[in-house]
């Protein structure tokens, strides 16, 4: 009986611990101030399980897919007709077919669609409308690639439309290159070196790096998009490290598509054909999916001890709004005051712990009210200076240009129909803002990052003893 009850004793304290850890899992690391690797590993992989769940990514996978599908035909007869002027078709057309192993049939119907537009663009009176069409589609689906992406990391300004122009055109180009190249490495390892290697036990050496050459180039090829893609400077490191992740999930997401298509066209002999549609829209989706939430995770990883993904901006109240919004206020003008090198949005965030997605939207509006901007600071770095004089600048002055930021005019009549509430609520107002009247933001006391690091490492320190 005594070995029973020390059970059920046992069996409950491991629920009661799976419970809470579960519980911390989810919420509870995210306000863990402790920056240990253990933490780090939490939060990053909190954050990839729900970028991927998150029903704004899925929302924005599905119309990227629908882009996709549009820009289908275009993008591929662009890629062909690159592929000609390099000699190179022949190579991508069997890279189509190596991708889609049991559609040869659809391919080739694909591919004489392609000839045809390619024929249709180049001749007759329609040649200008075909060309246009054909880069409007494919430059249209690259700028939403674009918009996603600059909004996963909150960039507000868009690429100047010669460097969009540039990039673009590097995009297709290199596309075709790295499809080449995937097809090009297996042969030139399984012919060449193979053929005329004489060391026997290197050959399973060979193989494996033959199995591994296009996971390499996928991990390359999403590398990239985490790093140029948005506008805005991006850790080489932390793009290499979701770039790695995205390419193994890729390739096993290729895997069962492939295998998915072999199972459909050999036990579905009358809707095989027609099924594949599907298949391959379910495959683009999740595709988009899987860049989109590696684009999220890049953010994270670069940005994990100051960005919570479960905190909604919206659930904050407006006294913590401007109560962040004078801390970073004070912080700029200090910094100035002092002399220091302007400093970043991720700075403020990581220095001063805060999260890095109120910071952001906060100097944003910072900028549309006039009361900082952005300097380059050498290096391609960036940082935010004042943008108004600081010798007698108060409290006050902030919060009526920060609370008056915005337009009422599309409300014409509110002062006239509420024109007794006003006259109770101004005054009142007005009063408030006197108190601080006599208080200057450059004489705020605001902690120095060392202070704030020896805070949290003594509040890190009290949860281990715990």
């Amino acid at each position: 009986m005594n070995i029973f009850n020390k059970l059920k004793a046992m069996a409950s304290r491991l629920i009661i611990k799976t419970k809470n850890f579960i519980s911390y899992s989810i919420s509870g690391v995210w306000n863990d101030p402790r920056r240990t690797t253990g933490v780090r590993l939490l939060r990053t992989v909190n954050l990839a399980v729900n970028s991927f769940l998150d029903r704004g990514l899925q929302n924005r996978s599905m119309a990227l897919t629908y882009s996709t599908v549009l820009a289908m035909v275009p993008a591929i007869a662009l890629l062909v007709a690159i592929g000609r002027g390099f000699g190179l078709q022949e190579s991508l057309q069997e890279e189509l077919y190596n991708f889609f192993p049991s559609q040869h049939k659809a391919i080739s119907t694909a591919l004489q669609f392609v000839d045809s537009y390619l024929n249709s663009a180049t001749q007759g009176v329609f040649v200008g409308a075909g060309i246009i069409f054909l880069l409007w589609t494919v430059i249209s689906l690259l700028s939403s690639i674009e918009d996603a992406f600059n909004t996963i990391w909150d960039v507000k300004h868009d690429r100047s439309l010669f460097k969009k122009v540039t990039d673009y055109i590097a995009i297709c180009l290199i596309i075709p290159i790295l499809m080449i190249c995937s097809s090009g490495v297996s042969i030139f390892m399984s012919t060449t070196i193979q053929d005329n290697l004489s060391v026997p036990f290197l050959t399973p050496v060979v193989n494996i790096i033959l199995e591994a050459a296009p996971v390499i180039l996928y991990w390359i090829a999403f590398s990239l998009s985490y790093l140029l893609i948005p506008n805005t400077k991006v850790n080489i490191k932390y793009a290499c490290i979701s770039g790695a992740i995205c390419a193994v999930a890729f390739t096993i997401l290729q895997l069962l598509f492939v295998n998915g298509q072999i199972y459909v066209s050999k036990y579905n002999a009358i809707y095989g054909s027609f099924a594949f549609l599907p298949l391959l829209l379910i495959w683009l989706q999740l595709s988009w999916l899987l860049l989109l939430s590696g684009c999220v995770l890049t953010y994270s990883l670069q940005n994990v001890f100051t960005f919570n993904f479960n905190s909604n901006s919206d659930k904050l109240s407006i006294d913590g709004w401007n109560s962040v919004a004078l801390i970073v206020m004070s912080v700029i003008a200090q910094r100035f005051i002092h002399h220091k090198k302007p400093i970043s949005e991720v700075e403020i965030a990581q220095s001063y712990d805060l999260p890095i997605r109120l910071v952001t939207r906060i100097v944003q509006k910072f900028h549309s009210c006039g009361l900082t901007y952005t300097v380059q600071t050498g290096d391609d770095a960036e940082g935010e200076v004042p943008a108004i004089e600081l010798g007698a600048y108060t409290v006050a002055d902030f919060m009526k240009k920060y609370n008056s930021a915005g337009d009422i005019a599309f409300l014409p009549n509110i002062r006239k129909i509420y024109a007794d509430l006003f006259a109770i609520i101004l005054p009142i107002r007005s009063r408030c803002y006197d108190e601080y009247s006599s208080i200057l933001v450059r004489d705020l006391p605001i902690p120095t990052p060392n202070q704030i690091n020896s805070f949290l490492n003594s509040e890190a320190a009290g949860l281990s003893v715990k």
